[in-house]
């Protein structure tokens, strides 16, 4: 169709994360730009100058910007193979909703981990662990958060799990002791194709976060 993709992203961005995913299961071959966030491109300010934040897609030209607004764009778009979205009204609002508590739970009680010291990361260590058991319950006996297959939530999801070991290593804890079935669930994603040449490696992650604690003063 000679159509141009790129990807204006940073390799540990687990937003970033999302829309390799997205694109690999569609099998959209795409250009790759690394982006540094301290020295931000001419083209990141070009393509998204109102957050000035990656990730952007930028599809023959035009950029769409903000990681699940990228996937909903990515599974309309290339329709013809892996649906990621559910054709059923009412479960497309569930997992709108789902993948909206992931962005406000999942990132912001992990972030604190990693941003606090002392008595108030052990504060945010118990948040993080309660809303993984809120996303167990979700998770059922299902394999998936999509049912018996990889689905959109599992999409949305999944990238976190590659910052776990930072959280992990900081915080002193082990996710696995408090919730098994939610790392089980991870460590099935992981064994598709697409999701595991999509993820970042977790030392990679757990370097660029002992570099921001440093930055920040933190240790």
């Amino acid at each position: 169709m000679g159509e141009e993709v790129v990807v204006l992203d940073t390799r540990v961005s687990m937003f970033g994360m999302r829309v390799r995913i997205a694109l690999a299961e569609k099998g959209v071959q795409y250009e790759y730009k690394e982006q540094d966030l301290q020295n931000k491109s001419q083209i990141l300010l070009q393509m998204n100058p109102i957050h000035k934040k990656i990730p952007v897609l930028i599809h023959n030209g035009k950029p769409i910007c903000e990681s699940i607004v990228i996937v909903e764009y990515i599974d309309e778009v290339w329709n013809d193979k892996s649906p990621l979205l559910s054709s059923d009204p009412y479960q497309r609002a569930q997992d709108r909703f789902w993948t909206d508590f992931i962005d406000k739970k999942v990132y912001d009680d992990g972030k604190r981990i990693w941003t606090k010291k002392g008595n108030e990361i052990e504060v945010a260590k118990k948040d993080f662990i309660n809303t993984l058991k809120q996303l167990e319950d979700r998770l059922g006996d299902k394999p998936y958060f999509g049912g018996d297959t990889f689905g959109f939530v599992d999409l949305a999801l999944i990238p976190y799990y590659t910052w776990f070991y930072a959280y992990e290593v900081i915080g002193n804890f082990k996710v696995e002791a408090e919730c098994p079935k939610f790392i089980a669930w991870a460590e099935r994603c992981k064994q598709i194709e697409t999701v595991s040449k999509s993820l970042a490696d977790e030392k990679v992650v757990y370097d660029f976060v002992v570099a921001l604690r440093k930055r920040f003063g933190l240790q």
